[in-house]
């Protein structure tokens, strides 16, 4: 399996339009952050999560070696925005792509892109095959089991996703107790954490470790991460051994 962080930033993105703090006038490569998405590449699949406004960036920095298909966690723009921009895939390789998404994610893809589904589609479009998730049961794609885990995200119910030893949460700040049994025994979780102070959507930086302290994984990731968390270098030097900051284009293999 390989692991590859897309994007590890907030929904503004790192550095923040017109922002003069230290994060976002940073020359570390890595304190800038493209919108939150990840690739896992396993069994012969490519399975991307969320297609954010950054996505067409994040294709051409990590080109996908077969036609992959898309997992959405929920349906705010900044993971949903870049989904037209699958028609490359599409004309590459002559078929539909493969998207599951849940019922209220499937109503935000259908508003907002709507001519995708059309009864009467012009010419171009991106073609689709929609897959229903909304049970939340774990299923099988080309052979691969996912196991989604019900999170949420202040009032708003969200997806993570388990496949095999390795778990990807973004926009959460509560995990039930029946979820978090799906968790154990991990070698990686992906887990946002926005900030240092509390937010009323996303774990801060201090509930994301009691979460992965709680997990015990062998290793964890921090994602979602916004310029007021602090530089790069900075907070890696607070982190417990076994927990890093994600990182745009860091690849992990397993």
């Amino acid at each position: 399996m390989r692991f590859t962080f897309l994007g590890t930033g907030t929904s503004q993105g790192v550095p923040v339009i017109g922002c003069t703090c230290d994060v976002c006038l940073s020359s570390d490569e890595r304190d800038s952050r493209l919108r939150t998405s990840a690739m896992i590449e396993v069994n012969g699949n490519t399975f991307i999560i969320d297609t954010g406004p950054d996505f067409r960036q994040q294709m051409l920095r990590n080109t996908p070696a077969d036609m992959p298909k898309v997992l959405f966690t929920h349906e705010h723009k900044d993971h949903v925005a870049g989904l037209d921009d699958i028609r490359a895939f599409n004309f590459k390789y002559r078929k539909p792509i493969d998207i599951y998404a849940t019922d209220q994610v499937q109503v935000a893809l259908k508003r907002e892109f709507h001519y995708v589904f059309a009864a009467q589609k012009y010419p171009g479009v991106p073609q689709v095959n929609l897959f229903d998730i909304s049970d939340g049961k774990e299923f099988t794609v080309d052979g691969t089991k996912i196991l989604p885990i019900k999170l949420l995200h202040y009032k708003m119910p969200v997806f993570g996703f388990r496949i095999e030893n390795v778990a990807y949460i973004t926009d959460a700040n509560y995990i039930a107790p029946e979820e978090m049994e799906k968790l154990y025994g991990l070698d990686i979780l992906v887990l946002n954490a926005l900030r240092k102070k509390e937010h009323i959507s996303h774990f801060n930086l201090e509930e994301a470790l009691e979460v992965i302290a709680e997990l015990k994984p062998k290793k964890a990731y921090l994602t979602h991460i916004s310029h007021l968390l602090g530089k790069h270098e900075d907070v890696s030097r607070e982190l417990p051994e076994n927990v890093f900051l994600g990182e745009d284009g860091l690849v992990i293999d397993l």
